[in-house]
């Protein structure tokens, strides 16, 4: 019945898009899911025309759907409408406060942003509800936030939260260990460098110009110059421009 419903409703919006659909045989819940649904469909295509009209609906039929408010604010996240998208995040928490995914979805927008600070509290929010389903990304993009603050006890607390929920999360790994090095604990920085690899082996995940800087310095900790310079070669190779590269060079005699 849901799939039927969303159907027609596609049909009605793709051929009458100026016109209202009659509710008076419809349960209205069911009807602003499936609006709310198809308008997710239309976002992930990148149709945003369609998108907004079916979101639009939606918040006509029941004015609190923080599912639409949501919807909406990523259509202009999309379209590059920060002022519109950040309105509708927080008329879609508004509704909803204690929604740990509306919070993550405005917390990662406030971060594309680079207003970290912000995101940081969002995010942080984010990870409260123990029974959101992505909680464990949650933790990993608050410690991305903690980091480029500069508070670096809190981040390694939240990439170990990540992994504790999730432990093969290969971007809290490399984090961590990141921060583990800049913390001086090298040891356990190598131990998790070596459960990535150990991914990379199994290809399970591949080299990226984060992972290949990070076994450079490893491998100079370790003492071990041919590992280091096999990175680098990689590093050269592959990313060339990156930030990582960059920095090789630096730290190269």
């Amino acid at each position: 019945m849901k799939g039927y419903l969303i159907l027609l409703i596609s049909l009605l919006i793709a051929g009458c898009a100026g016109q209202n659909v009659s509710t008076t045989e419809q349960d209205t819940p069911k009807a602003v899911q499936a609006y709310n649904t198809l308008g997710m469909q239309y976002l992930r295509r990148a149709d945003t025309s369609n998108a907004k009209l079916a979101f639009q609906r939606s918040i006509e039929l029941d004015a609190k759907s923080a599912q639409a408010y949501n919807g909406l604010a990523m259509v202009f996240q999309l379209e590059k409408d920060t002022e519109l998208a950040e309105s509708y995040f927080k008329k879609a928490i508004k509704v909803e406060p204690d929604s740990a995914m509306l919070h993550n979805n405005y917390g990662a927008f406030l971060f594309s942003l680079e207003r970290y600070a912000q995101a940081c509290k969002e995010l942080a929010r984010a990870t409260e509800d123990p029974f959101y389903s992505q909680r464990s990304q949650a933790f990993e993009n608050l410690g991305r936030c903690y980091r480029l603050i500069d508070r670096l006890d809190a981040a390694e607390h939240a990439f170990k939260r990540s992994l504790t929920l999730k432990p093969d999360r290969p971007l809290a790994i490399l984090q961590l260990a990141s921060v583990l090095i800049e913390k001086d604990n090298h040891e356990e920085a190598a131990n998790l460098f070596d459960r990535f690899s150990k991914m990379v082996d199994e290809k399970r995940v591949q080299h990226n110009a984060q992972s290949l800087w990070l076994g450079v310095q490893i491998s100079r900790l370790k003492n071990s110059s041919i590992d280091a310079a096999t990175y680098g070669l990689i590093l050269k190779n592959m990313y060339p421009d990156s930030e990582e590269y960059r920095q090789y060079k630096e730290s190269t005699p």
